[in-house]
């Protein structure tokens, strides 16, 4: 019995990537982004996710969240009323999550490595804000993607200096300074703080390429 259950789930997998990649595909360019699910409407961490995501939408940018409350809803809240579509990527959870009420395009998920596999195959770039647990899982997904060539080069843009200082420094003096990773993979990490100057940094890095992923960049992430 437990073998026929396990290999149903097999085809609810299935069907939970089928579902979701027709849903987001019309989405591009988007831009993800992260941070805690703790954060009331009250904090500036709000705020400054609402402006970030507003202007990325003004911009021409989907906004992908993880669909739920704190962060995740100022994300949405932002593009909502921008003039791009607000996309929220729900996953089931028995405590913490719940939808919040700013989604254009909202999608649910069972798995949460069904949802982290649609948060990197769409997006142009990742915005990371303060979070706990489930932030820094994103962040290093999307950093050892990147350095692995899973995915193509994209902005990966840590917001709000104060909050990743320790972070990037143990970044340098431990991995860097003990050889677990190369200097250069520093360099795949930014620090901006100013909503402008994300947007501004983001346009930068396709300035000599296009924001429509290539056909190698598509054959890429098939092997995601």
């Amino acid at each position: 019995m437990l073998s026929a259950r396990e290999s149903w789930r097999m085809f609810e997998i299935m069907a939970e990537f089928v579902a979701a990649t027709e849903r987001l595909s019309p989405i591009h360019p988007a831009v993800t982004i992260f941070g805690s699910a703790r954060v009331t409407s009250g904090d500036p961490y709000y705020h400054l996710t609402e402006t970030i995501a507003h202007k990325l939408s003004n911009a021409g940018f989907s906004v992908i969240s993880g669909g739920g409350p704190g962060i995740m809803e100022a994300a949405n809240k932002g593009a909502y009323y921008g003039k791009s579509p607000s996309v929220g990527l729900n996953i089931q959870l028995p405590h913490e999550q719940h939808s919040n009420a700013y989604q254009d395009i909202s999608q649910t998920f069972r798995h949460f490595f069904a949802r982290k596999v649609m948060f990197v195959k769409f997006a142009s770039a990742y915005i990371i804000l303060p979070g706990g647990f489930g932030t820094m899982d994103e962040l290093m997904e999307v950093l050892t993607l990147v350095q692995t060539g899973k995915i193509r080069r994209i902005p990966v843009i840590l917001v709000h200096e104060p909050f990743w200082r320790g972070l990037l420094d143990w970044i340098k003096t431990s991995l860097v300074g003990e050889g677990m990773i190369a200097p250069e993979d520093v360099d795949l990490i930014q620090i901006i703080d100013d909503p402008d100057q994300i947007v501004e940094a983001i346009f930068r890095h396709y300035e000599a390429c296009c924001f429509m992923p290539t056909p190698r960049d598509r054959e890429i992430l098939l092997s995601l």
